[in-house]
């Protein structure tokens, strides 16, 4: 049965991203059109559905000891940060790409794509699990991996800035901290506050399966070629990544539900942010493209062997 319910976990997603590329084959999506499908999921739609579902499912006695084990996406990240530093190393990499190869390597995108993944393959109860992630993947991406990819380009960043906070802080990252705060405050919105993000938060899984599906369908497959540097960021992503996760919940026990949700997060394309960082910072914007174009297509195959693994 938990194999049958995966199954049809993963058909919903693939229906829904095989839509959005279709739906972009017939004209409905133009390059403009499309980045209103990421603004309303970032804005609006994963802000409101983790105020509903964190409020609605936690109580102060409950929200603290899951909270714990936000250890270990912390530590299995910079295990897996350091791996991509040596890894760069070895292979050679030129300094325009290094801290690119290094971002995609060992950080995910847990929210955009971790949301709807998760939803979808282990239900509702398995957000609170993917929020803890999404809080050290964004945490560790918008300071040691900004800062990585800002000495690839021509203006290095400080590893800690006001700049680097106000990233840290996106609208998903608020939203959840305003529901811990009222968690912990015992504080309970009235009834049509929680039905109306519920509704808006609803958007969520559909919107962000449409827009990958938009993604993939501008993905011109002849012009990839693959190099060492691509093998190594793709083993890194969807291999070691996954596996420091285990390594760091064999040491550090955590329910089980919790350690399958870590594991599909880690095993996620690397963050679509990394290619706007790398043209902010003047790096290597193609090459940073190209990297999260590939780990997105090879997610999709990543996801379902992990699912019968867990």
């Amino acid at each position: 049965m938990i194999f049958l319910h995966t199954l049809q976990g993963l058909f919903s997603i693939f229906i829904m991203v095989s839509l959005g590329y279709w739906l972009t084959g017939k004209g409905w999506f133009s390059e403009e059109s499309a980045k209103l499908l990421p603004k309303l999921v970032n804005y609006i739609a994963l802000p409101t559905y983790m105020l509903w579902n964190l409020l609605s499912t936690f109580d102060k006695d409950t929200f603290l000891p899951m909270f714990s084990g936000i250890v270990i996406p912390v530590l299995s990240m910079l295990m897996s940060f350091v791996l991509a530093v040596l890894t760069s190393n070895l292979l050679g990499l030129p300094p325009n790409r290094k801290g690119i190869f290094r971002s995609v390597f060992f950080c995910s995108s847990s929210v955009f794509v971790g949301v709807p993944v998760n939803l979808a393959l282990f239900g509702e109860t398995s957000l609170p699990y993917v929020l803890i992630y999404f809080l050290a993947n964004a945490s560790l991406f918008w300071t040691i991996g900004n800062y990585s990819i800002s000495l690839a380009g021509t203006h290095p960043a400080k590893l800690l800035s006001t700049a680097t906070l106000r990233r840290v802080c996106s609208p998903p990252f608020m939203g959840f901290g305003l529901a811990v705060i009222l968690i912990l405050l015992n504080v309970h919105l009235p009834d049509f506050v929680m039905s109306t993000c519920k509704y808006l938060g609803s958007m969520t899984t559909p919107l962000s399966m449409l827009f990958i599906g938009i993604a993939m369908f501008g993905v011109k497959l002849r012009e990839i070629r693959f190099s060492r540097d691509i093998a190594a960021v793709l083993v890194g992503r969807f291999v070691i990544s996954p596996l420091v996760v285990i390594l760091a919940a064999h040491f550090f026990p955590i329910p089980e539900l919790m350690e399958k949700v870590f594991i599909i997060q880690a095993a996620l394309p690397g963050m679509t942010q990394t290619t706007v960082l790398a043209k902010l910072y003047e790096a290597d914007t193609e090459y940073a493209a190209l990297l999260v174009t590939i780990t997105t297509l090879f997610s999709a195959l990543a996801i379902p062997v992990y699912m019968m693994i867990v």
